[in-house]
């Protein structure tokens, strides 16, 4: 039996406007991609504007950034912290 296990996600500014909360978690069983993590996010928020403002953030997933790297190569661990900042006007 394999052991599920969260994913938890953080949301900044613009984006936990988008999503309606500073937080939420990802249950899985195994490491996913960051396009599969996009995906469900986009699943569980329909019809709002989320997806588009994740696409503008930064992700961090742990202390690593990861937002030039493809999305299908990231892995994302269970028991690891994704966090979205969108991009922040100003000095």
């Amino acid at each position: 039996m394999v052991e599920t296990q969260i994913i938890s996600i953080r949301y900044w500014a613009s984006a936990r406007s988008a999503a309606g909360t500073g937080a939420e978690t990802l249950e899985v069983d195994a490491p996913i991609t960051l396009t599969d993590v996009l995906n469900r996010l986009e699943a569980a928020h329909p019809g709002g504007r989320l997806r588009t403002v994740l696409d503008a953030c930064s992700v961090l997933l742990g202390d690593r950034p990861v937002s030039s790297e493809d999305p299908d190569d990231v892995l994302v661990p269970p028991g690891s912290t994704l966090e979205f900042l969108p991009p922040f006007a100003g000095g």
